[in-house]
């Protein structure tokens, strides 16, 4: 998932703080490939579903399911969602007609189920600008693709396995390719500026959901939504726009690897001096990876007990010596590097220069440089050489370098041989999004966007305030360097939500990165804790 959380690294670019972007992700393009698609092929830009059917097998339990991979065609905000005629100018999948996208999903349907009481969730992953091909054959569809735990997944042909932690087990599962990525495409006039921004993402898949439901007869199923990486500010947004604008309840919304205000980025957090937040929040994740990689002066015998301590250091004494900035004494200066020495690995002269402000990517280059080895920012489990030893940042990411291939080979395989989805289109995993994405976001109760760094706090606030009985499930990964885990935890309880609501949240956290379901005992932990809490809040008689 190279471009998980990327947002960030395009706010870079508008002088707002980043996160570092790989450098292949700018030579990607969108519209060109989709327009040319497009003329080839007129019939992308029709709905479209190809039914197969198999059986998983979830931790003994044996399910029938029936799979549907097809595509839904949307509008952006303004235009209404009928059809126009396809013909002349208006032809729907014309370079001259309106913004219009095919939206490419993948849905299970367990056999034999009611509908009207089976669960349903619908699942996304970030980026923005990635597809869901991480969460569909590393986490939750039936059929797992087989990778290393920590270390380079060696190439072709990939393992392909029964799912024994699919979510099929307690609900359907409907997997949302995001406009552009996928096989789903965007095309007619000015379709990137219609689909490309925090507000007009949100608004492509509040619309998908409601065409689905009327589509497969689900307007009376307990409903979920699950999104991963930047899939946490998307959900903020839609829960939203579902309830307050669509009127329609959710049960639950499951988050995973989180961050819902971007100002609290770890990444490059010098860019946003006066912000200290960041070096604080990523200090646990910090001190987690330098456990695993037993770099640590001391050698704690536990993880979490050892976090807890870190936690309260981060809180307590390093936040006080942060926010007294040059005011400082030195002898205070002086005990929080050496402290930071402790709970990190880094040396104490490296710790100094950087005025006790350390950023992932500097964590990432210099905790094993000595062997000249970066970690990854992913998943801090990973590690992998450095291109540059003199370099300031990584040039890449050991843990995305691992696996990324198994995962895409392992989706074309399948959804060709089993899924039976011809196409001419080729799946594009993560595409480049930032040349267009529009980094304005309208608050709730706000008139109009709001130009800044991008905080959809409110926005989750604000639905769980508007439905009080809304559930949310946080997940959390100790070596996730993109979205720390201790971040997640800080914006939850800075939520503008009466304090009885904070009892609809609950938390989790696993010994794994920002793809929590790469480790899989952690995968399967976290299917046990979303399929509970699924069947928790599904408001099902007799459950």
């Amino acid at each position: 998932m190279k471009k998980s959380i990327a947002l960030a690294a395009a706010l870079s670019l508008t002088a707002y703080h980043a996160w570092l972007a790989p450098a292949a992700a700018a030579a990607r393009k969108v519209p060109g490939e989709q327009g040319a698609a497009a003329a080839a092929s007129p019939g992308i830009f029709q709905s479209r579903a190809v039914k197969s059917s198999g059986t998983v097998t979830v931790e003994g339990h044996k399910i029938a399911y029936q799979a549907v991979a097809g595509t839904l065609i949307i509008h952006p905000k303004g235009w209404n969602d009928a059809a126009p005629a396809a013909t002349g100018k208006d032809a729907i999948g014309t370079a001259d007609g309106p913004p219009v996208a095919s939206i490419f999903y993948i849905a299970y349907f367990k056999r034999g189920a009611n509908p009207r009481t089976r669960p349903i969730t619908f699942l996304y992953n970030g980026g923005p600008g990635s597809s869901t091909v991480w969460l569909h054959m590393g986490a939750f569809g039936p059929v797992r693709v087989v990778t290393n735990n920590d270390t380079h997944t060696p190439p072709a042909p990939y393992g392909l396995v029964n799912n024994d932690y699919s979510l099929l087990d307690a609900s359907d599962l409907v997997f949302i390719d995001a406009p552009g990525t996928g096989y789903s495409r965007i095309e007619g006039k000015g379709a990137p500026k219609a689909f490309y921004g925090v507000d007009q993402d949100g608004h492509a898949f509040s619309s998908f959901i409601v065409h689905f439901l009327t589509r497969y007869h689900r307007w009376n199923s307990p409903k979920y939504l699950l999104g991963e990486s930047y899939g946490t500010p998307r959900s903020a947004v839609l829960i939203n726009d579902l309830e307050t604008d669509r009127d329609i309840d959710f049960n639950g919304v499951m988050l995973l690897s989180q961050i819902l205000n971007f100002d609290l980025s770890d990444d490059f957090p010098q860019s946003n001096p006066g912000v200290e937040l960041p070096y604080w929040i990523s200090l646990p994740s910090m001190a987690a990876t330098a456990w695993f990689h037993h770099m640590l002066p001391s050698n704690p015998q536990h993880l979490r007990p050892f976090l807890k301590q870190v936690e309260q250091f981060a809180m307590g004494p390093y936040a006080d010596a942060l926010a007294q900035g040059a005011w400082l004494p030195k002898q205070q200066f002086d005990a929080i590097a050496q402290q930071l020495h402790e709970y990190t690995g880094l040396p104490v002269a490296y710790i100094e220069k950087a005025n006790l402000r350390v950023s992932g990517p500097m964590f990432e280059k210099n905790l094993l440089a000595g062997d000249d080895m970066d970690t990854g920012r992913l998943d801090t489990r990973f590690s992998g050489p450095t291109m540059d030893p003199l370099s300031e940042f990584s040039e890449y990411d050991p843990q995305s370098a691992a696996i990324s291939s198994a995962y895409v080979s392992g989706f074309n395989d399948y959804a060709q041989r089993v899924l039976h989805y011809d196409t001419s289109l080729t799946y594009q995993p993560e595409i480049d999004v930032f040349r267009w994405w529009n980094f304005h976001h309208q608050p709730p109760g706000f008139p109009m966007p709001l130009p800044g760094v991008v905080n959809v706090m409110p926005d989750l606030a604000t639905a769980m305030k508007y439905d009080p009985d809304l559930k949310i499930s946080l997940n959390g990964g100790y070596y996730d360097l993109a979205t720390p885990f201790f971040e997640g935890w800080y914006e939850m309880h800075h939520l503008q939500i009466p304090q009885k609501l904070q009892k609809n949240i609950s938390y989790h956290y696993y010994e794994s990165g920002h793809m929590i379901y790469a480790n899989i005992p952690a995968l399967k932990q976290l299917h046990d804790n979303l399929a509970g809490f699924i069947r928790k809040t599904d408001n099902v008689p007799g459950q």
